[in-house]
C-alpha cells in the first residue's frame, strides 16, 4: 500500500497570492502545521502503508527538503518527492511515475490532492473497497454539496444500492447530482491501463493534427475529465460517501476556514496542540493553536479559530479572532486583528485595526461549501479576508479593511477595499 500526494506547481496558486510568493502552497501553515502535513499524518496512520510520494513540478528547494526530512522522522514512513518535468495534469503525473508507484509490488495506492482539507477516511475507503466488488475496483471519496454549488465540482451519479459510479461529469453546466468528488482516490495498479489508453488516444489525435503549434502534449492527462468519465458505468468505479468535514483550499480565505475545521478536529486527534487558559496566560476563547516559541501578553484575548506561528509577538490588550498569524509577525499593544492572514515578519502598530470579511459557507445549510470567489466582481474587489504579505508594516492607529497588501510594503494611512501594490 502506498500514497501519492499531488502538490501541483508554481504556475497555479494564483488565487493564493501574495502568500504563495514566499512558500510553496502545500507548505502554507493551516492550523499550525503545513497544509500537506495533515495528508501525510492521515496516510501514516493507515496500517501497512509503505511509502508516501509527493508529486509536482516545484523545483526541489530548501524548505521542501527540510519539511520532507522532518516529516519522515516524525511519522516513521519513507517520503519522497518526484518532480514532473512539466505540468502533466492529475493523471499524467502518476502515469509518468507509474514504475516508482508500483515498485516494491504495491497492490493499491491512494491519490490525494494537496489543496483539500478533510478528515481523510482512508481506512474506511479500504474497507469499502474490500466489501464492494472485486479487488480491482477504484474508489472516489465523495461528499454532499448543495444543488447550486455542486456545479463547481466533479459530480457523481451512483447506484443507490451498490454505490457504483454510473455517470461522472466535471463542473457540469446544469444540475447533475449533489454528490461531489473530494479529490481523494483509492486505486489499484489496473488504473494505469485506463490512463494508458487515454495517453495512446492523445498521441493518435496529436499525430493527426500535426499542424498544431506543438504546445499540446499527449502526456497531459486529467484523471477527472479523461479517466473517470470513461470509467463511469463500467462496474469498476465506486464512490465512498463521507459525512466528515471536507473543503477545498483554493484561496487564502478558504485557508482560514480549513484552519477552523482542523482546529475543531484537534480536540479529538491532537488535544496537545490546542492552547488552554492558564493563570497568567492570555485569554483563550474556542480553539486556538499557539506555537511554543510565540510570546503572548497575558492581557491579550485570542480566538476562536486563531493560529499563531513561530516567534510571533503579541502585545498587551491585543484581540485576534478568525485569523492566521505567520511566523515572526509582531502585533503591538491594543491592535485588533479579525478575519485576516498576517504575513511572515509583518508588524502591526499600536491601536491599529486590521479586518476582513469572512467568506464562510452558509452556516444554516449543512451541505454548503466555501465559494471560491474571484478577486474582483464588477470591477471592484470582492470583500474577503484581509491579507498582509511578508514584511508589511502597518503604522499605529490606522484601519485596514478588506484589503490585500503585497510584500515589503510600509503603509502610511488607512485603506479600504484595495489591493496595495
Amino acid at each position: 500500500l502506498k500514497a501519492v500526494i499531488l502538490i501541483g506547481g508554481p504556475q497555479k496558486g494564483t488565487r493564493f497570492r501574495p502568500l504563495s510568493f514566499e512558500v510553496p502552497k502545500p507548505l502554507f501553515p493551516v492550523a499550525g502545521v503545513p497544509m500537506v502535513q495533515h495528508h501525510i499524518e492521515a496516510c501514516a496512520k493507515v496500517p501497512g502503508l509503505k511509502e508516501i510520494l509527493l508529486m509536482g513540478f516545484y523545483q526541489p528547494n530548501e524548505a521542501l527538503s527540510r519539511f520532507l526530512v522532518s516529516a519522515q522522522q516524525e511519522f516513521k514512513v519513507p517520503i519522497r518527492y518526484l518532480q514532473e518535468y512539466a505540468a502533466l495534469g492529475t493523471g499524467g503525473g502518476i502515469y509518468h511515475f507509474r514504475d516508482q508507484i508500483l515498485s516494491g509490488g504495491a497492490e493499491a495506492f491512494f491519490v490525494l490532492n494537496a489543496d483539500v482539507c478533510s478528515e481523510f477516511p482512508l481506512q474506511e475507503m479500504l474497507e469499502f473497497q474490500q466489501q464492494h466488488g472485486d479487488m480491482h475496483s477504484f474508489v472516489i471519496l465523495g461528499t454532499t454539496a448543495n444543488r447550486t454549488q455542486a456545479l463547481n465540482y466533479g459530480c457523481i451519479v451512483a447506484n443507490a444500492d451498490t454505490q457504483e459510479v454510473q455517470h461522472y461529469v466535471e463542473k457540469p453546466s446544469t444540475f447533475v447530482s449533489e454528490i461531489i468528488n473530494c479529490g481523494i482516490y483509492l486505486f489499484t495498479p489496473a488504473i494505469f491501463q485506463h490512463i494508458g489508453e487515454v495517453f495512446q488516444r492523445n498521441q493518435q489525435e496529436l499525430a493527426l493534427e500535426e499542424s498544431t503549434n506543438g504546445w499540446q502534449r499527449a502526456e497531459v492527462i486529467r484523471l477527472e475529465q479523461d479517466v473517470f468519465t470513461a470509467l463511469a458505468g463500467s462496474g469498476k468505479l465506486y464512490v465512498y460517501k463521507t459525512d466528515g468535514f471536507w473543503s477545498q483550499i483554493k484561496s487564502a480565505g478558504s485557508a482560514i476556514y480549513a484552519s477552523r475545521l482542523y482546529l475543531n478536529q484537534y480536540s479529538k486527534s491532537h488535544p496537545e496542540r490546542l492552547a488552554q487558559n492558564k493563570p497568567g496566560g492570555p485569554v483563550i476563547r474556542g480553539n486556538v493553536y499557539i506555537h511554543p516559541t510565540a510570546s503572548i501578553d497575558s492581557t491579550a484575548v485570542l480566538g476562536p479559530n486563531v493560529s499563531i506561528g513561530e516567534g510571533v509577538t503579541v502585545g498587551a490588550g491585543v484581540r485576534v479572532r478568525e485569523s492566521i498569524v505567520l511566523h515572526g509577525a509582531s502585533l503591538h499593544d491594543h491592535t485588533c486583528v479579525l478575519n485576516t492572514i498576517v504575513g511572515w515578519d509583518s508588524t502591526i502598530g499600536r491601536w491599529a485595526r486590521v479586518e476582513g470579511t469572512p467568506s464562510d459557507p452558509n452556516p444554516n445549510d449543512p451541505y454548503a461549501k466555501i465559494d471560491s470567489e474571484t478577486l474582483f466582481r464588477d470591477g471592484r474587489l470582492t470583500p474577503s479576508i484581509t491579507i498582509l504579505g511578508c514584511s508589511v508594516t502597518i503604522p499605529a492607529e490606522v484601519v485596514i479593511l478588506n484589503s490585500i497588501v503585497l510584500p515589503h510594503k510600509e503603509l502610511s494611512r488607512s485603506y479600504k477595499n484595495q489591493i496595495i501594490l
